[in-house]
């Protein structure tokens, strides 16, 4: 039996499409503007998102500029959700106190 932690259970399959859907509305719940595939503060495209297979790629601004530079993630897992929503919610942060 293969399991993935020392309780016997195995992880639950990750659903992307759903873990998609769950996404979005976190993005839009911190006040990002859906465009698309893509979310803005300020009319500045800070996050991209596409599904791929099973899984979703992510692109995550480094600064907030009309051009941005981009950061890319792979999310495969609940715990890469976890982790970027994360990150996007300490750059949404810090881009508001460099302001």
């Amino acid at each position: 039996m293969n399991t993935d932690n020392e309780f016997g259970f195995a992880a639950p399959p990750f659903d992307a499409a759903a873990t998609l859907v769950t996404l979005k509305r976190t993005l839009r719940d911190m006040k990002l503007a859906e465009r698309g595939n893509a979310y803005e503060q300020r009319g500045k495209r800070v996050v991209e998102l596409t599904l791929e297979g099973g899984a979703i790629q992510a692109k995550v601004a480094r600064r907030l500029a009309l051009t941005p530079e981009w950061d890319f993630s792979t999310l495969a897992s609940a715990a890469h959700q976890r982790k970027f929503v994360d990150e996007v919610k300490k750059r949404l942060a810090r881009w508001e106190h460099d302001e």
